[in-house]
């Protein structure tokens, strides 16, 4: 463990039992999050190279329209 992590928890054990279980439910959650996305990304890397691929074919292709996020 960290010692950032480890100051964290020495911290959260002086609050009340309640905010203490709102604390780990939190990060309980984002911990499964993370994990989650860690076996999504790593079971679709054959997947994500094609539509990379694609993507880049395309422009080069000139078939692409460059955009900003306002426009999209």
């Amino acid at each position: 463990m960290t010692s950032l992590l480890r100051k964290a928890f020495d911290r959260a054990s002086q609050l009340p039992q309640n905010l203490q279980d709102q604390i780990a439910q939190g990060l309980l959650e984002e911990i499964e999050g993370e994990l989650k996305w860690d076996e999504t990304l790593a079971g679709s890397e054959d997947f994500l190279e094609k539509l990379a691929n694609k993507a880049l074919q395309e422009f080069e292709a000139g078939k692409t329209v460059q955009k900003g996020f306002d426009e999209l």
